[in-house]
């Protein structure tokens, strides 16, 4: 696995670190609840293809200032400003979980920045019927089991990194689950129901049918974006996928990892519309 380069950018006079990886057009990923702890296979499978680059949102491991950002304008500025100052304005976008909220809200609130979306098991709307999973009120060996549908692969994804001191690591994931606190708590609900409508960019929807987190919320998501935007003839292409036996994102293994590849590749050409595409798929590993 290849190891990305890093920089560090700054947001609100705060550093947030950059990881970059692969060549070609640039592809933006935004983390989950708990960002990106390490680079992983996922990523590394996307940069077999693009230039991938992503940035640690402000809280997450990589990043801070999650302090001053207190409502959601504050968080959609901060994410604008990242994508920005990383070089991804105007670049497609991955978001995952807690990152795929912040994702469709910048698609919202600035069509222009973002060309095209895949939105992994996004956050952000709310359902009195199938309420979000607050996850700040499990107790802590119920954790995994709200998180992933195979919580054996949980603790090596949130262990802490070759060299990293594990109470210094204890704070950094810490302080994660703060930052995404102030986004979601207590209901999760954005409002983002509200502004689906102004999503032009073409997207992707993947989601897990195991998802204990946001369940039954994934042809809910697909239904109101694409109502939303045939209703204000904004209507643009839109793919949901749904894996079975999978939960909200942690601890893929690779079967499934290269099948989400396979389809995020296949959205992509099909919308660019390109001839006859040949390439190999990278192998998750």
């Amino acid at each position: 696995m290849r190891t990305p380069s890093e920089r560090t950018v700054e947001v609100n006079g705060r550093p947030c670190r950059v990881w970059e990886a692969g060549q070609g057009e640039k592809l933006g990923v935004l983390g989950g609840l708990v960002g990106f702890p390490r680079w992983s296979p996922f990523l590394d499978a996307l940069a077999e293809r693009r230039r991938v680059i992503v940035p640690s949102l402000p809280g997450f491991p990589g990043g801070l200032g999650h302090d001053a950002l207190d409502d959601l304008p504050d968080w959609v500025s901060a994410t604008l400003d990242l994508l920005e100052a990383s070089g991804l304005d105007g670049a497609d976008l991955v978001g995952i979980s807690a990152g795929g909220a912040l994702a469709a809200e910048v698609a919202a609130f600035s069509c222009a920045t973002l060309r095209r979306l895949v939105l992994v098991s996004p956050l952000g709307l709310f359902d009195e019927g199938e309420p979000v999973t607050d996850v700040w009120a499990q107790r802590m060996p119920d954790v995994a089991r709200v998180l992933v549908s195979r919580t054996e692969r949980l603790a090596a994804e949130l262990a802490a990194p070759p060299g990293a001191d594990p109470l210094e690591w204890q704070i950094v994931m810490t302080r994660a689950s703060e930052a995404a606190a102030r986004i979601f708590w207590p209901t999760f609900d954005l409002g983002l129901h509200k502004r689906l409508h102004r999503i032009t960019a073409p997207t992707l929807l993947l989601w897990g049918s195991d998802d204990r987190v946001v369940p039954g919320h994934s042809f809910k998501f697909a239904a109101a974006l694409q109502a939303a935007q045939a209703a204000s003839g904004h209507e643009a292409p839109a793919l949901i996928r749904i894996q079975t036996k999978a939960g909200d994102g942690f601890g893929k293994p690779t079967a499934i990892l290269i099948e989400e590849q396979a389809d995020i590749w296949a959205f992509l050409v099909e919308v660019l519309k390109i001839p006859n595409p040949n390439f190999q798929l990278p192998i998750a590993g």
